[in-house]
């Protein structure tokens, strides 16, 4: 299976967790709601790496990678604390769409961190999935 059925996948266990994490924060702090979730994920993925027998692979990773991928687990903490506060506070129909911003954000620092070309089509659609999220996030 190529990338594309695994990105589609991705989207559709998105929208499962913004639907989820909206009932679920509802009489919770939005933190505790984010440090349950973020337990549930911890042992998951230990889980599976485990099961597959990948853990012996730890050892083999780069300084490098280890600063990256620790600053990514940053982001993403920090990207999961500001999203359950945003779902606590506004109906989920209008806060992910504002979340998924972060496309076209990553199209831009794609291009211009990771010089990753960034066509006619890519900016077109840049542009139009920016205005839909305004649209929607903005809508009365």
């Amino acid at each position: 299976m190529n990338w594309l059925f695994y990105a589609f996948l991705s989207a559709l266990f998105a929208a499962a967790t913004a639907i989820l994490a909206k009932i679920g924060v509802k009489d919770v702090n939005s933190n505790v709601a984010t440090a349950v979730r973020t337990v549930v994920i911890l042992i998951f993925a230990w889980a599976i790496v485990f099961f597959q027998g990948l853990h012996k692979q730890i050892a083999g990773i780069s300084r490098f990678s280890l600063i990256f991928l620790v600053l990514s687990g940053v982001a993403t903490g920090l990207s999961w604390l500001f999203y359950f506060r945003a779902l606590q506070l506004g109906p989920a129909s209008r806060v992910s769409p504002i979340d998924k911003l972060s496309l076209v954000l990553t199209i831009v620092l794609a291009a211009i961190l990771l010089k990753e070309k960034v066509t006619l089509p890519i900016l077109l659609g840049a542009i139009l999935m920016s205005a839909g999220a305004i649209v929607i996030g903005l809508a009365k």
